[in-house]
């Protein structure tokens, strides 16, 4: 549910944009099938995991899940900050699931997967943001899958030091952190969030020797201009790989859509990401921060 301010933002954007029309073509989506997707969705009903994939109600799950790559989303299925377009669930989470590590090492080696993706739901109750589950659950993949490469798609930890120092004790093959937005649109779009302090978080991590990657959604009120500087803010602090994706509202209490952003302005950003020094940009309206994971995992 949004806030006052994102209420005022919405407004702001229905009366300003244009009419939007019938969803383009582009962005419609195959069903979920095939036996390596049900062998998924059924490894993690029985292992009563939680999946961003099905939570945030990805395009891309049926083709990451046929791929046997899965985004596992840790430390419960309420978020304790309230973006504005966020499907996840809001409010005071449940006590931390001590288990969780266990079960999520284990359904990655049931499924044999190849790639595996770890994010979660903010949980700025806790003193280290969770950064402990995330550091366990990496030890015990490695120690059950060496073979397995893993990226982490961590939240900001409120740019505490110490939570960055517990997830080194395990890092993952790829440290992916979101900016989300543009500047400008923080305090609409991610009101708990700093822009500055998840580019401070970017930074912090490779000096310390790991692959970086961000991602951000297109089409919720930022012009181009703001897009490019987004850009070139990631690669001058230190990002290695980019996803761009357009935003699609979850629900009518979530920020509208602004725009539909065409295909030749996705890959304007592309190709400017490419010519700074990036050294992958997945940037196409379907695209998700796990879209292509696995080949990511690849990039020397």
């Amino acid at each position: 549910m949004i806030n006052q301010h994102q209420k005022k933002f919405a407004e702001e954007i229905e009366k300003e944009r244009p009419q939007l029309g019938k969803r383009p073509d582009w962005l419609k989506v195959r069903l979920p099938s095939g036996q390596n997707y049900r062998e998924v969705h059924e490894q993690i009903r029985k292992s009563k995991l939680n999946t961003v994939c099905e939570e945030a109600k990805c395009p891309n799950l049926a083709e990451c899940w046929n791929n046997r790559t899965a985004t596992f989303m840790i430390l419960g299925d309420t978020c304790t900050r309230s973006c504005g377009f966020c499907n996840v669930k809001v409010g005071m989470p449940n006590e931390l699931d001590l288990g969780e590590p266990k079960r999520v090492a284990e359904s990655v080696e049931a499924l044999n997967l190849k790639h595996v993706v770890i994010t979660s739901v903010n949980r700025d109750e806790l003193k280290d943001g969770g950064a402990s589950i995330f550091s366990e659950s990496v030890r015990l993949i490695k120690q059950k899958m060496p073979q397995t490469t893993i990226e982490i798609l961590i939240p900001d930890f409120k740019g505490e030091e110490d939570s960055f120092n517990i997830i080194m004790k395990n890092p993952p093959d790829i440290l992916n952190h979101n900016l989300e937005t543009v500047k400008r649109l923080y305090h609409a779009v991610r009101p708990q969030a700093k822009y500055e302090r998840s580019l401070d978080l970017i930074r912090w991590f490779k000096e310390r020797g790991l692959r970086t990657k961000s991602g951000i959604m297109v089409g919720i009120g930022e012009t181009k201009e703001e897009v490019l500087e987004l850009i070139n803010d990631l690669f001058n602090n230190g990002c290695d790989i980019m996803t761009i994706g357009q935003y699609l509202q979850p629900t009518k209490n979530h920020l509208p859509v602004h725009r539909f952003v065409t295909l030749d302005e996705f890959k304007l950003y592309k190709d400017f990401g490419l010519q700074l020094g990036l050294k992958a940009v997945e940037s196409s309206p379907l695209v998700r921060s796990s879209y292509h994971a696995d080949k990511h995992a690849e990039l020397v």
